[in-house]
């Protein structure tokens, strides 16, 4: 994996966790989106670029960034026809950024997750990398199969399910829960909470795209 970009937005916030990844050696680009630019100015953290409507976010934040600092701003109306988040996501594939983490794409509104996670697809269908990401989770989608090795685990779970449409001949190998040639349907719980059974879980599928999601307590 290359260098990241990271968007932040207006969802939870874990500071200890959301330092981390800011200040990671890996992170080389940082989008600061509505009431995530907050976050970044409370710990003087430099965006690369700015984006959203700021209808929650304080004016003196964006006022500041504004008159004292040359970070690039995109400012849109309230009344749009796009989230902040996806915004800033597809502003993310026009600069060519092909690893992006978004931070702050969870918490209390379920409403604004589910857009998030459909935002995946229009990082997938460009090429990109993009994943949903807090300290307990890591919320990627896939359109082929994967290899999941345990020393590299985002958590000790991991759960799939279908977006849109079912996922074909679904087989998962050294998990705890294998799976064989199944008919994974939009309505199907059946891969929630897998487990490594193996150093490698080996997923694969025909057709259809997977939400994969890996978690840990």
């Amino acid at each position: 994996m290359g260098k990241r970009t990271v968007i932040v937005s207006g969802g939870m916030l874990e500071e200890d966790f959301v330092l981390s990844v800011l200040k990671s050696e890996d992170t080389e680009f940082v989008i600061g989106v509505d009431r995530g630019l907050v976050f970044l100015y409370e710990h003087n953290i430099r965006p690369d670029y700015i984006v959203g409507d700021f209808d929650s976010t304080p004016k003196e934040v964006v006022e500041f960034y504004r008159e004292k600092s040359n970070v690039p701003i995109r400012e849109f109306n309230p009344v749009k026809d796009a989230s902040d988040t996806e915004i800033a996501l597809r502003l993310c594939l026009g600069l060519h950024r092909k690893e992006i983490w978004i931070l702050g794409g969870t918490g209390n509104r379920i409403d604004h997750l589910w857009a998030n996670v459909q935002c995946l697809q229009i990082a997938l269908d460009a090429g990109a990398d993009a994943r949903i990401v807090d300290s307990h989770n890591q919320i990627r989608l896939l359109d082929k199969g994967i290899t999941l090795k345990r020393s590299e685990a985002f958590g000790k779970y991991f759960s799939l399910f279908p977006l849109e449409l079912p996922v074909d001949e679904l087989t998962i190998t050294g998990a705890k829960y294998p799976l064989k040639r199944h008919f994974l349907k939009p309505v199907d719980s059946l891969c929630v909470s897998n487990e490594f059974e193996e150093d490698e879980v080996q997923i694969s599928f025909l057709y259809g795209k997977v939400i994969l999601m890996e978690t840990r307590d």
